[in-house]
């Protein structure tokens, strides 16, 4: 499976947290270029959009499942995941069962446009981009492991993105070494 680009390096740096053969699930995944990245590291990976083409150039090692996420039910409402990747992606009233499709101590990678990115292109409706410190909120009662806001380059493009772990309920988080 050829995928057209990489995948996100916010993504590489930190993909060393998962444990082996994890359940990932890939939203608003495209044609797959995290999913079959991640497949391919021997995750058991899950890949949810709503076009159906782009799904269908998934590997098959990845779980393709067809769905509108903005406009119909979430397709897959009791399942929990060691970790949830978004990038390029931003539907804030998902933001809540997004949380929710992460099991307790697993992890969320998210990352996507933030305000000032209409100075450089597309996506420039405020709907569509982050306010600065957002994911920061949004995960505010989980353990943050790393958090980026700012311009970045090839392409050019404003961004937020965080790396964070879904508390336990009744355990205190354990630091982490970070590096790799």
């Amino acid at each position: 499976m050829q995928t057209t680009s990489p995948p996100s390096e916010w993504l590489v740096r930190w993909q060393h947290l998962l444990a082996p053969q994890s359940q990932v699930l890939d939203v608003a995944c495209g044609s797959g270029r995290h999913a079959a990245w991640l497949a391919a590291m021997g995750h058991q990976v899950t890949g949810i959009d709503r076009d159906a083409a782009a799904l269908s150039r998934l590997p098959e090692a990845v779980t393709a499942i067809a769905a509108d996420i903005e406009n119909g039910p979430w397709p897959i409402p009791d399942q929990k995941f060691d970790a949830v990747v978004v990038t390029n992606y931003l539907w804030r009233p998902l933001l809540p069962t997004l949380l929710d499709t992460v099991r307790e101590g697993g992890l969320l990678f998210y990352e996507t446009f933030a305000q000032g990115n209409a100075d450089y292109g597309k996506p420039s409706r405020p709907d569509f981009l982050l306010a600065p410190g957002e994911l920061l909120e949004i995960c505010q009662n989980w353990q943050v492991l790393a958090y980026e806001q700012g311009l970045r380059s090839q392409p050019v493009r404003v961004v937020q993105r965080i790396a964070a772990i879904k508390p336990v309920t009744g355990k205190t988080p354990k630091p982490l070494a970070l590096c790799a």
